[in-house]
């Protein structure tokens, strides 16, 4: 296996590994609006800013990964290319 492939398969790795927290931060969310009493409302204010928050931080890092990955993938087209 040659290196471009071993960072390649890293690469998939790291992607799937934030999807999978992704998708595991979104299930908690979901769990933590139904376990909430009827007739409530279903969050305060401020716990939508911070839900909100989150959101936009989990999206900051799944973009901050695949910018990294373009990164790398870059480099190792560009030593290829040599």
């Amino acid at each position: 296996m040659g290196m471009k492939d071993q960072f390649q398969d890293k690469s998939e790795q790291w992607q799937e590994q934030a999807k999978q927290k992704a998708q595991q931060a979104r299930e908690q969310g979901q769990r933590g609006r139904q376990s909430q009493e009827p007739g409530r409302q279903s969050q305060e204010p401020g716990r939508q800013g911070q839900e909100r928050g989150r959101q936009g931080q989990e999206r900051m890092r799944d973009e901050e990964s695949e910018r990294m990955q373009r990164e790398e993938q870059d480099r190792l087209d560009q030593d290829y290319d040599v």
